[in-house]
This record gives C-alpha cells, sequence and structure tokens, in this order.
C-alpha cells in the first residue's frame, strides 16, 4: 500500500499499487499547474485508488479549450493549493503527481512527453525516451 497527501495534509490517499506509465510531462498546462520545468506523474488504476480524508478540500478547475484540444483541468486542496487526485477518479486510470507520494513507488520514469515545449533553461540530459505530441499520441493508439 502507498500513501499520498496534499502540503496540509487535509487530503490523503492510499494506492494498492501505482500501474505506469511513469510520465514527466513538459506541455504548457503541467507547467503552468507545477510551476516547474515538467509534472512528474504515476498512472494509477481507479480500481486501486482510496480517499482516505479531505474530500470536503478537493476543488475541480476547468480550463476550456483554448489553442487546441483537449480541455485540461485539475483537482486541488482548496486549503494549501496543492495538486491532489479526484475524490472520484472517471475512467480506468488516471494520473498522479508523483511528488504527492508520501511513499516511494516501485517505478521510475519511463519517458519524457511533450518534450516540444520543454523549456531550453532545463534541458533533458537523463537518457530517457523523448516523445512530442505526435509521438506520443502514435504510442497510445497502438496501445487501445
Amino acid at each position: 500500500m502507498l500513501r499520498g497527501s496534499c502540503l496540509c495534509g487535509g487530503v490523503a490517499f492510499e494506492l494498492a499499487r501505482v500501474s505506469g506509465p511513469f510520465e514527466l510531462c513538459h506541455c504548457n498546462r503541467c507547467r503552468k499547474v507545477s510551476g516547474s520545468a515538467f509534472v512528474a506523474a504515476v498512472g494509477v488504476k481507479s480500481e486501486d485508488y482510496r480517499l482516505v480524508r479531505g474530500a470536503e478540500l478537493i476543488t475541480r478547475f476547468e480550463l476550456p479549450v483554448r489553442d487546441v484540444p483537449p480541455a485540461y483541468g485539475y483537482t486541488f486542496c482548496r486549503r494549501c493549493g496543492c495538486t491532489v487526485p479526484p475524490a472520484e477518479p472517471e475512467g480506468p486510470w488516471f494520473e498522479i503527481a508523483a511528488g504527492l507520494l508520501d511513499d516511494e513507488p516501485d517505478l521510475t520514469p519511463d519517458r519524457h512527453i511533450f518534450v516540444e515545449h520543454a523549456p531550453r533553461w532545463a534541458p533533458i540530459a537523463d537518457g530517457l525516451p523523448q516523445l512530442d505530441a505526435g509521438a506520443l499520441a502514435r504510442l497510445r493508439e497502438d496501445k487501445d
């Protein structure tokens, strides 16, 4: 069992496991949400997720489609502002920011995605595969 929480501890959750992928996303939206060069996110099956506390603190922000689809949304703790998982995930799997985990997952990053948006001030030099939007779309199509 892996535990995770927000900065203030008001939202807490448990994961039976993380299934991956473990992606480092450089898209403009994730960079804005994180305030950093990328978001490290792990894939989780919805059935492996359990919210322990804090449903009343979880708020969702929806950004409508601006330049190109899809729309973008994220959930956060309204007390501390930290990104958190949704109270009730939609769909069979979703992603959780790896930095929320209080315990270490048994995964390492698989790849960088949306590398065409990576800032010059944070060069990618770790040897992981680097996928732009087109390559990522092809990878995900092949898995469906």
